[in-house]
Parts: structure tokens; sequence; C-alpha cells
């Protein structure tokens, strides 16, 4: 191989390296971003609620983390545009929670019909 061969394969694995490494970073930022994102939505919460409500909010987020997250946004909402006055306790986490029905209930209905046979007819 030539020089100028040996040159262009450097060039090109040094354009991939740092393209992998861009690649990284970015990553890496978007990692951090939502760190502290969950770190801000923490600290409203710890603003918000009081340590039973926490405690109930996490052990929710074990087995329903969907609703949980819901209830989460619906109070960083409410403490943003100030319509929360003091820490809310369990019992009105609860209160909450009953509001935010997020599931719907489903019903089953059975038509029965009843299917003349020809054994049925009456001769």
């Amino acid at each position: 191989m030539a020089d100028d061969e040996l040159e262009a394969i450097r060039r090109r694995r040094m354009a991939e390296l740092q393209a992998k490494q861009g690649g990284a970073s970015n990553n890496q930022q978007a990692e951090e971003a939502k760190q502290r994102e969950t770190e801000m939505r923490n600290s409203i919460l710890a603003q918000v609620l009081d340590q039973s409500a926490r405690a109930r909010l996490s052990s929710l987020a074990l087995v329903k983390p969907e609703k949980a997250n819901a209830v989460q946004n619906y109070l960083i909402q409410m403490a943003q545009f100030g319509k929360l006055s003091g820490k809310i306790s369990e019992s009105g986490l609860i209160e909450i929670l009953k509001s935010q029905q997020t599931e719907k209930k489903t019903t089953v209905t059975f038509n029965r019909q009843r299917v003349m046979d020809s054994d049925d007819e009456d001769d």
C-alpha cells in the first residue's frame, strides 16, 4: 500500500471515531437533561407532599407507573399555578387519586337467544 492510501484510511477512521464520540456526547447531554428534569420533579413533589403522601405515591409508582406519573404531572401543574395551599397529606392524595380515574371500566353483556331445533318443535 502507498502512503496516500494509508493516510486516506487513517482519515476515514478518525472521522468515524469523531462521529461516534459526537453521538456519545449527544446521548450524555440527553441523559443529563433527563436527570435534571427528574431532580426538579422530585424537588417540587417534596415541597408539595408530606412524607406519608410521598410514600404512597412511590408505592403506587411501583404498581401503576402510568397513573403515578399522571398524578405527579397534575400535582406539579397545580403547584406551578399556585393552586395548592400547604402540603398535601396522604388522605388528600387519596382524594386526588380517586378523582384521577384513568382506567375505564369494561362491562360485558350477554344477549341470550333461544334457537329452535327440529327436536324442539311440537308435532
